[in-house]
């Protein structure tokens, strides 16, 4: 059947992390596939960066007004209910993307599917707490038990929308990647600060106090006092801050005395994202909580070894020996270091191997895509329930008025 999709989201650009960069794809995945798909945004604020690499004219930028945090953008949901759209799909919650897609709703009676990225886990509903507490009362629960289904990265984060007293259907599908295609073969500018053999071990993605970076220079610090991490090896921080995060980190750098053993070399998008993916000798994501991070799918895709916290959510790398496990804390963290950092090369190369098995099949977008557009038939009323929908209470399909 031909389909229609109309995908709300809040930023466009790279400024979204990994939602706008894993939509970006979905969305160009659908155009191969033969499936008809707008994505409607808020434009980026000065100084943003530009989207790059949509396929062409499936992605609208409205300007807002108002706190960034909640996006107003007044024309968003006219342009949305004069899309033609047979179904809307929303990509996070919290902000007045929400309201456009409930508007659309409300006027067509046609099926929403809603992904909030993580935004229901635990850690991010005590982040800004009181806010989410009264946006959840105003519009946003009844937004979440309105639609036709729910969609979770992961079992846990299912586990989650459950906790918050959803009932609903819920699909689990996880996030794609995008195989990179042959290496650049040119080293990052930031590299040429490094000393000659050094080893980096890298993090890439949003500088935000949910990724579990103070921890990780805490960690660090601990390997290095007590001798477990070689000299060679160099912490590189690379993104782009968050509320001032960066200076915070940096500040704890100098005072843990370890400054010189770490770099900050900012955002890396693009051409740039992909040379500081490929001179990393391994990756870290040590976050408190994660939907499920497109960073460490991008980090297998470029078969690198990778070492990750249980609540980035990806039980898959750990099940296939294809990363490490620590606990968001400094001792763990320390102690994973040490194991990561003693593996000999061909140890190292054998787990990125594997990451790079589940990057090309569990986490391939035609998979992932494929998934999707079962989903997307089947709240539009076709065909049986796919096997990644858990129904809830409300049996085959909820489609409320």
């Amino acid at each position: 059947m031909s389909v229609s999709i109309g995908a709300v989201t809040g930023a466009l650009s790279q400024a979204g992390g990994g939602v706008s960069e894993a939509l970006r794809l979905l969305t160009g995945e659908f155009a191969r596939q033969g499936v008809s798909a707008t994505v409607y945004g808020l434009a980026d604020a000065a100084g943003a960066p530009a989207p790059e690499g949509w396929p062409d004219s499936a992605a609208k930028a409205f300007p807002a007004t108002g706190p960034r945090s909640f996006g107003y953008a007044g024309g968003m949901a006219q342009a949305l209910l004069g899309g033609g759209h047979d179904l809307v799909h929303l990509h996070g919650i919290w902000g007045y993307p929400s309201i456009a897609a409930e508007r659309w709703r409300r006027a067509t009676g046609g099926p929403t599917v809603i992904s909030p990225h993580g935004m229901l886990d635990p850690w991010a509903l005590r982040n800004s707490h009181w806010k989410k507490v009264l946006a959840g009362a105003l519009y946003q629960r009844g937004h979440l038990r309105r639609a036709t289904c729910l969609h979770a990265l992961c079992e846990a984060e299912a586990a989650a929308f459950r906790a918050y007293g959803l009932t609903g259907p819920v699909a689990v599908i996880p996030n794609g990647v995008e195989l990179p295609g042959k290496p650049l073969g040119t080293p990052p500018p930031w590299a040429e600060t490094l000393p000659a053999g050094a080893r980096i071990l890298l993090f890439l993605g949003r500088i935000h106090p949910k990724k579990g970076l103070p921890a990780l220079l805490e960690g660090w610090a601990e390997a290095m006092a007590s001798r477990a991490l070689p000299e060679d090896w160099i912490l590189a921080i690379a993104g782009w801050d968050q509320g001032g995060h960066e200076a915070r980190l940096k500040a704890m750098a100098s005072e843990l005395g370890i400054a010189e053993r770490v770099r900050f070399p900012g955002p890396q998008f693009g051409t740039a994202k992909r040379q500081s993916l490929e001179r990393a000798d391994a990756f870290v994501l040590p976050s408190l909580s994660e939907g499920l991070p497109m960073a460490v799918l991008e980090a297998w895709a470029h078969a690198l070894p990778v070492l990750m916290t249980p609540q980035c959510n990806l039980p898959e790398g750990f099940a296939e020996d294809a990363a490490l496990q620590a606990d968001p804390t400094p001792a763990s963290l320390a102690d994973a270091l040490g194991t990561l950092t003693a593996m000999t090369d061909a140890e190292r190369r054998a787990m990125a191997g594997r990451g790079r098995a589940l990057a090309a099949g569990r986490f391939g977008w035609p998979a992932v895509a494929a998934e999707l557009r079962t989903l997307y038939d089947w709240a539009l009323g076709g065909g049986a329930r796919p096997a990644t929908v858990d129904p809830g209470n409300h049996g085959r399909i909820h489609v409320p008025a």
